[in-house]
């Protein structure tokens, strides 16, 4: 009885590798190939382990065991576009990236990115996420979990997408969401000449350690707000010094004078 028990857990496991490959075939040619696979391996157990070995036909069951093993180098064979597919896709997975992958710098991609806006004078706002979460920020625009790229943040903020007038956030080099509305600053010494778009830049960086990044629409100016404070008209070779000294910095690190004057 102990042994059918055996043969019963040694069943299941072999069940759950064919249901974890056919996560990665399911929708492609291999599906129904896969399934009669499974249909094909369960007569073969059964008639290895519950038929030949229960009525003493050995060399049958011998034999059985041997198509077993033959069976599962068919699969890989078979199935071999589908499992290179699954690995790739394991090999992308953001958990296993996390302790193994380099992180990619995503400093020059931003400064190169921005400048472009600014020299469309497109209107830009775009948050980066560092101690402090914003995922309740995120959940509340459209989320997109996507690599940065110069081509995404411009289709992005085009004046002809709906999403245009709202933020993007980016967590290390992903754009987590955009259409992002962040909160309004209400502090009484900041510019009545500065627009929406820097109020809630600011707004965000005195609730968060964010660093937002700040493109007016009519002077193609690039501020960044950090801690509250503005700092505004940056040159390229400024932006990116200010995001290499504070990106992945701590939070109380020293942030440049701001300026409370800028164009919105």
């Amino acid at each position: 009885m102990q042994e059918y028990a055996i043969y019963g857990i040694e069943i299941a496991l072999i069940y759950l590798f064919l249901l974890v490959v056919y996560r990665f075939v399911k929708g492609s040619s291999g599906d129904s190939a896969l399934r009669g696979v499974a249909i094909l391996f369960t007569v073969l157990l059964l008639a290895v382990y519950f038929v030949a070995d229960a009525v003493g036909m050995f060399r049958i069951a011998k034999l059985l065991e041997k198509v077993v093993d033959y069976l599962f180098l068919g699969v890989i064979v078979v199935f071999q576009p589908e499992l290179r597919r699954g690995l790739t896709r394991l090999g992308q997975n953001q958990v296993f990236n996390r302790f193994l992958s380099r992180k990619d710098d995503v400093i020059p991609k931003l400064v190169q990115s921005v400048f472009r806006l600014s020299r469309a004078k497109t209107g830009a706002l775009i948050a980066i996420e560092r101690g402090v979460g914003l995922r309740n920020y995120v959940e509340r625009g459209i989320e997109i979990d996507a690599v940065f790229t110069q081509e995404l943040v411009d289709s992005i903020f085009f004046l002809g997408n709906p999403l245009h007038d709202g933020a993007i956030i980016v967590r290390g080099s992903r754009v987590m969401a955009a259409g992002c509305l962040f909160p309004l600053t209400e502090n009484p010494d900041i510019g009545k000449r500065l627009g929406t778009r820097h109020r809630a830049g600011i707004g965000l960086s005195e609730e968060t350690d964010a660093i937002v990044i700040i493109v007016s629409e009519e002077t193609g100016r690039v501020s960044v707000a950090i801690r509250g404070e503005l700092t505004p008209d940056l040159s390229r070779e400024g932006l990116e010094r200010m995001l290499r000294a504070n990106i992945g910095a701590d939070t109380h690190a020293a942030v440049p004078e701001a300026a409370s004057a800028g164009a919105a």
